[in-house]
């Protein structure tokens, strides 16, 4: 497994695939067993894997204990990144939810203790509870840091103003930066194209990839009726609702045939592509519930597909830009003095 910056505002060296940990432990009724789950953990770090994502509300708290067990013989050679916003209990009151400095502080305290560590190397707030503002949550995040609790700090699932905002804050007061962004990516999700992706890549931040089966619709086995996520948890799910996704799916099974790979690999073949052009580190989160799940993700490292493949999934999986992006596109030649095609653009997108 290679090894990339994670960002431009880290000093950390994470590996090309995250194993995120949300499948570790038996709270949802659905996850792996501890001893399938160790196995997996052991695969991936043999496989040169360092960098584990978890959260305070996988399984209700397991997974972070699970992780803290699993890492703790070696625990400073991993990248361990861990979330807090939803909360670690089904019954978790007011003030243990949200983006709080209070909830902020209890959760960290809490995923601490769960993952038997001193320290986090990177703490993400899971979601944005549209309450919280961001001058809260970042001074919450710079006063951990300056603890040495936390090294670094994330966003996931926020939208790019918001982002945006935050990175500009964390500058002019000198707090800890924004280090990253996490957000579900795949080739039947792509709408982080039109303003997250771009300017991830335009403010240096690192990201993380989830769900780059787009839930397991991209393996095909929802057309043979297997159990998945779409049967079991019913949430964060795609199902074949668009002629785009039925497209889609055609395509990857097509190319699988093409191949030799399985559907899976394909897929996850061409996100890692896609990372490998990018001007930052784009990382897959990597979930399985089975060894042979894990198997296949690590076979998609094997995986390379032809410019002519590549090319296929990318327009069949495209999203329309919108406003105000496919508007510019058209007057790009007039503003770049008549062809931009002879302009040398830059690689790293003008903020």
């Amino acid at each position: 497994m290679r090894y990339t910056p994670f960002g431009r505002r880290t000093g950390l060296r994470v590996s090309q695939y995250a194993l995120g940990a949300g499948n570790f432990g038996t709270g949802w009724g659905a996850g792996a067993e501890p001893d399938v789950a160790r196995g997996m953990f052991d695969t991936f770090a043999e496989a040169g894997g360092n960098f584990i994502d978890t959260a305070d509300n996988y399984q209700f708290g397991e997974s972070e204990k699970l992780v803290g067990e699993f890492i703790a013989a070696d625990r400073d050679d991993f990248v361990l990144a861990t979330k807090f916003s939803g909360g670690a209990s089904p019954q978790a009151g007011l003030s243990k939810l949200g983006n709080s400095r209070k909830n902020m502080r209890y959760s960290v305290e809490q995923s601490l203790k769960r993952l038997n560590t001193d320290y986090i190397d990177l703490l993400w707030v899971h979601f944005p509870d549209e309450l919280t503002p961001l001058d809260e949550i970042w001074r919450g995040l710079d006063d951990l840091a300056r603890e040495g609790k936390i090294l670094h700090a994330g966003l996931s699932n926020f939208p790019a103003w918001r982002i945006s905002h935050a990175a500009a804050l964390a500058d002019v007061r000198n707090h800890i930066p924004v280090a990253g962004i996490q957000v579900e990516y795949s080739l039947v999700q792509r709408t982080p194209d039109r303003e997250l992706l771009p300017m991830a890549q335009a403010l240096g931040l690192g990201t993380t990839l989830w769900s780059p089966l787009g839930g397991g619709l991209l393996t095909g086995k929802y057309r043979r009726g297997t159990e998945g996520r779409l049967t079991d948890f019913k949430t964060l799910i795609h199902t074949e609702d668009s002629e785009q996704k039925t497209a889609v799916v055609d395509t990857v099974l097509a190319l699988a045939e093409e191949t030799g790979a399985t559907p899976a690999q394909v897929s996850v073949a061409w996100v890692n592509e896609r990372a490998a052009r990018a001007a930052v580190s784009q990382i897959p989160i990597i979930g399985p519930r089975t060894p042979a799940q894990l198997d296949d993700y690590l076979g998609a490292l094997d995986v390379t597909l032809t410019p002519e493949q590549y090319q296929r999934l990318d327009e069949v999986s495209a999203v329309a830009l919108g406003v105000p992006h496919e508007s510019n596109a058209g007057l790009l030649d007039r503003l770049q003095g008549g062809d931009s095609s002879l302009v040398d653009q830059p690689v790293v997108p003008v903020v």
